[in-house]
């Protein structure tokens, strides 16, 4: 290990009646963790190098578990919406010439990290116009993703064998 993470993944506890070194790791969203106690190992600098130990050999642990695969959630509601769709907000947008437009405007991601917009102007299709395209291309958008999602989960499984006769 380099000196820069030396301590990397240990962690000191001096509280209470507790006073040893803390190990930890991460896998796949579980915790792997255990505790290096003064007392037990015969001082802090013994609990130290145990502690150094049992990480090196967790790092290596956690080497062999396969990564699962992300999964996305999709989110419903947030108390923060005000128009009562996620994604869809009514806003004002400020033209090159300065004339201040209203509309609905619509954000989705289609795969993480990349955020997509549009907008539905309230002059041109109305309030409730305006309102009701943005909420049905938010769906549109939604039900893409999900078919995405799962065309990609169709893929990544291995064909199923038939049995042999």
């Amino acid at each position: 290990m380099t000196k820069s993470n030396s301590k990397k993944g240990i962690s000191r506890i001096d509280s209470n009646s507790t006073h040893g070194w803390f190990v930890r790791g991460y896998r796949n969203g579980k915790t792997y963790s255990k505790l290096f106690s003064d007392s037990k190992w015969g001082g802090r600098d013994k609990a130290y190098k145990a502690a150094e130990a049992h990480r090196d050999q967790l790092v290596e642990h956690l080497k062999t578990i396969p990564a699962e695969p992300k999964t996305r959630r999709m989110i419903q509601s947030n108390s923060r919406n005000s128009s009562g769709i996620l994604g869809v907000c009514r806003t004002a947008k400020k033209s090159a010439n300065g004339k201040v437009n209203e509309c609905y405007s619509v954000s989705w991601r289609p795969v993480p990290g990349v955020q997509k917009c549009t907008s539905f102007s309230i002059r041109k299709y109305g309030e409730q116009g305006a309102f009701e395209r943005a909420v049905a291309h938010r769906k549109k958008m939604l039900k893409e993703i999900q078919a995405n999602r799962k065309r990609a989960q169709r893929q990544s499984k291995p064909p199923r064998r038939k049995p042999q006769p």
